[in-house]
């Protein structure tokens, strides 16, 4: 029931349902597992500039879940994540420095 709800607010454009349907649909809860449909919710509410939902973008391009991996792409939305103040997608970041991975130089 409470995904019906979060579906009704995430269409009227509230970037934190869509973030939480992103999850739900990310982990099956409530719904059939389904990446792509993830993706889609996610990057609704990243791009209303929501932090959660740009780190769990950047984390589903970093290992290609719902869309071809792109590690480029998972670096850059970890970046504007991090750039807000989001703790995990900085984490996310400093480990992609530290490791020179995702094509960021050490």
């Amino acid at each position: 029931m409470s995904v019906e709800w979060y579906r009704h607010a995430a269409d009227q454009g509230d970037a934190d349902a869509q973030c939480y349907l992103g999850l739900c649909y990310s982990n099956g809860h409530g719904v059939e597992q389904n990446y792509e449909l993830s993706v889609e919710w996610y990057r609704r509410a990243a791009d209303q500039g929501d932090a959660n939902a740009q780190n769990s973008l950047g984390e589903c391009y970093s290992h290609g879940h719902g869309v071809e991996q792109n590690y480029k792409t998972a670096v850059e939305w970890f970046r504007r994540a991090a750039d807000q103040g989001h703790a995990k997608a900085q984490c996310n970041l400093g480990v992609c420095y530290e490791n020179g991975h995702h094509g960021v130089e050490q």
